[in-house]
């Protein structure tokens, strides 16, 4: 299996399940954090385990013991609502404040969280190009340089050796790749729907794939532009 791909003429790394590594730039990327996504709940009466912040970022830290990364950025929707950067739990607060200290750490804005300011560390933009290549939450049609979004939360669907496999995904275009979510409490759309296909943007002759991380690399699946698998 491949370890690597290239996209926007740099190389990049699955990292985990749902990040990558930018080798070029030292940067681990992750998108769709949705932390305090069960606080959240909890003011409407809807009682969820209240441990998802801890345990994303538990996750990012795994990975950077992995990678060490120089930088860590983060596409949008990083808390799941506007109030939730302030509402961050004690334990929560103190491993993203030791990861923001270990790192420069970037927020992008996301629909979910236009007000997040970096109170525990990092800097907040609403896009960030570099290389060459725009880092933005949500896709944008007609844009013809490389871009790395997130928002749609693409899910891997398909029946293999007669049992069903679901599992977050990357969607990539010559030009577009979409993230999966890298929330503990993130659900998915599947890659196959017709709103991750738009998002696309696909020009004539353009290919589409989902990528999905395995033990020793990651495998990859030829989609058409209708949403269904290739044969």
């Amino acid at each position: 299996m491949a370890q690597s791909f290239e996209f926007g003429g740099q190389t990049f790394e699955i990292a985990g399940e749902a990040a990558l590594y930018w080798r070029a730039q030292d940067a681990l990327l992750v998108s769709d954090l949705h932390l305090e996504k069960a606080s959240a709940f909890a003011l409407y009466g809807q009682m969820l385990p209240p441990y998802d912040s801890v345990s994303t970022l538990q996750d990012i830290a795994a990975l950077c013991s992995s990678y060490s990364p120089a930088k860590i950025i983060s596409l949008g929707d990083n808390f799941h609502d506007d109030d939730g950067e302030h509402r961050l739990a004690e334990s929560a607060a103190a491993l993203l404040v030791d990861l923001a200290c270990k790192t420069e750490w970037i927020w992008i804005t996301g629909n979910h969280d236009r007000a997040v300011s970096g109170i525990w560390g990092g800097k907040a933009f609403d896009e960030l190009t570099l290389s060459g290549i725009t880092l933005r939450h949500e896709a944008l049609s007609g844009d013809p340089n490389p871009e790395i979004s997130g928002h749609f939360h693409p899910k891997f669907r398909q029946v293999l050796r007669g049992r069903m496999v679901k599992r977050r995904c990357f969607v990539k275009t010559p030009r577009k790749m979409i993230m999966p979510a890298f929330g503990a409490l993130t659900g998915g759309l599947d890659v196959q729907d017709a709103a991750i296909i738009k998002a696309c943007d696909l020009s004539d002759g353009e290919g589409i794939e989902a990528l999905v991380a395995t033990q020793s690399g990651y495998a990859r699946f030829a989609l058409n532009k209708a949403g269904a698998f290739a044969k």
